[in-house]
């Protein structure tokens, strides 16, 4: 491919509509990301800690939110967010999934008016919850759409743009909050969740002019319009050959999977499916294990706990580094390929956790009242710095390259099905996660005051990522929808993945077996 990446010669009709429209939906991202970076700034905001916690005063004047508080109000996001991606399937397989977008920023919006309004911790939970669980349903149909719409020689970085926008979204939470963090009225919380309005607005504005995707509509058993929504995406006639012969590989491997009988929730854990189904659940947990929403949910608070005075400009530039390191991960996706940017991804990440870990457990102490005595300064900013490279690595690998391999693992006909329930699994861990590192992490009765001995727990992860893309992930670079299905039909060992090439097409594969049956076949 070069240095950069090119359309393959010969690929018909062209590329930059289907580009654009996977970069504009990846938008989505913003949501997600801004609405889980904004929350760790707002629990360490002054102002919110006095009007809505009930902790004791500390030295400062101000009430600390206590570990069952933090732990609520940040972990109900992702309870929300759980039920919001398994709802995404029947969603979209029943609306579509252009409209099943629109449908969940609708949810999104009912969630942002309640916490703008909340003056007391009830009403902000509510709001909270339906914020996650409009943000779940789009957090499932985002890679849904991108992998229906995209041209298979450039999947992967229009998939990985939506890390792309998620890290957009916790760098725009960060600068927002920083902004408004020492205001001393509702402003100072109400102003970082408003802003979400326009993100949903923008995202919303597009998807109201934007194509359903070919692969829907035929599913749909809407062959006219699929063809009309492929031709404007590729910039051809409807009756253009490459658009004919598209339609009919798609069409093929729909017909032969309907011919299988209709799909169930059952149909994903049979066969080679439930491999699939494993990888993927894996795969989006173990995301969520290697500890990056520890990071960005309570890092805030973990840096001022930890001796940093400018604990909010230190979470904006975890935030930073976490954006310009999704870059080369895009890029590495589809140049190199799943397998290797995630394999290398994990290995640097566990090197940097353990690094942490063993920096802020040597050079840190507490007193009698749990404050964090720092001995050895240089130290701790080595500390941070790691934090820095281990958000790099998470960025270029298992930021995108997770949602990328869990939208074009699965065939057409449990595609909605499989990725809500891979999506969830996501979330699950981030709410396990979420409301448990309060009590993991801080000082106090009942909790387990691991400070940084935290970042052992994640680098262990890390290595179990290590030996999961080792033997259970394939090498899907370059292959159409249809050609993953047939390579899980022919490899069984994911080892055995890399330089895998399709030998006939799916329509090919189909027409045989119709002959066969018909008895139209000659035998020499």
């Amino acid at each position: 491919m070069g240095l950069l990446l090119k359309k393959p010669e010969g690929t018909p009709g062209k590329s930059w509509p289907a580009i654009s429209i996977g970069l504009f939906v990846a938008f989505g991202g913003v949501l997600f990301g801004y609405d889980t970076g904004t929350i760790g700034g707002i629990l360490a905001m002054p102002f919110w800690q006095d009007t809505f916690s009930t902790g004791f005063v500390n030295s400062s004047g101000h009430r600390d939110v206590t570990a069952s508080q933090s732990a609520t109000i940040v972990s109900i996001l992702s309870a929300g967010t759980f039920f919001g991606a398994l709802g995404a399937a029947p969603v979209a397989d029943t609306i579509g999934r252009r409209w099943g977008l629109i449908a969940s920023n609708v949810v999104f919006c009912v969630g942002v008016i309640l916490q703008t309004a909340a003056v007391d911790i009830p009403l902000f939970l509510a709001g909270r919850f339906f914020a996650g669980f409009g943000v779940g349903l789009i957090s499932a149909m985002i890679p849904l759409y991108q992998s229906e719409i995209s041209p298979k020689w450039i999947r992967g970085v229009i998939v990985g743009s939506y890390q792309f926008a998620i890290t957009v979204g916790l760098l725009l939470a960060s600068i927002i909050n920083n902004a408004t963090h020492n205001r001393q009225d509702t402003g100072s919380y109400r102003i970082p969740i408003a802003v979400q309005f326009a993100w949903s607005m923008i995202l919303v504005s597009g998807m109201l002019v934007l194509p359903e995707t070919p692969r829907y509509l035929i599913k749909r058993d809407n062959m006219p319009a699929a063809a009309k929504a492929l031709a404007k995406i590729r910039r051809l006639n409807a009756d253009d050959t490459a658009i004919l012969d598209e339609l009919a590989e798609i069409q093929a491997n729909h017909e032969y999977e309907q011919s299988l009988g209709k799909a169930t929730y059952a149909d994903c854990f049979k066969g080679n499916l439930l491999k699939r189904l494993l990888t993927g659940c894996l795969l989006q947990s173990l995301q969520q294990l290697t500890g990056i929403n520890f990071i960005f949910y309570y890092g805030t608070q973990f840096f001022k706990n930890s001796g940093f005075t400018n604990s909010f400009i230190i979470s904006l530039i975890t935030n930073c580094v976490n954006v310009v390191s999704t870059l080369p991960g895009l890029y590495a996706i589809d140049k190199w390929g799943r397998r290797p940017v995630l394999l290398w991804g994990a290995v640097g990440m566990c090197i940097s956790q353990f690094i942490v870990a063993i920096l802020g457990t040597t050079t840190t102490s507490q007193d009698s009242l749990g404050n964090v005595i720092v001995h050895n300064l240089p130290a701790q900013k080595g500390a941070i710095a790691f934090i820095c490279f281990y958000i790099f690595f998470f960025a270029a690998s298992w930021g995108p390259v997770a949602w990328v391999v869990t939208g074009e693992i699965f065939p057409l006909k449990v595609r909605a099905k499989s990725l809500s329930m891979t999506t969830a699994s996501n979330w699950m861990l981030n709410w396990a996660i979420a409301y448990s590192t309060p009590y993991l992490v801080n000082y106090g009765p009942g909790n387990a005051n691991l400070q940084s001995k935290i970042f052992f727990v994640w680098g262990g992860c890390c290595f179990v990522c290590i030996a999961f893309v080792y033997f259970m992930i394939y090498e899907t670079k370059g292959l159409t929808l249809e050609q993953v299905d047939e390579l899980y039909a022919e490899v069984t060992d994911a080892r055995k993945s890399v330089g895998w090439t399709p030998s006939v097409t799916f329509r090919e594969t189909v027409d045989g077996a119709n002959e066969k049956k018909n008895g139209t076949v000659q035998v020499e």
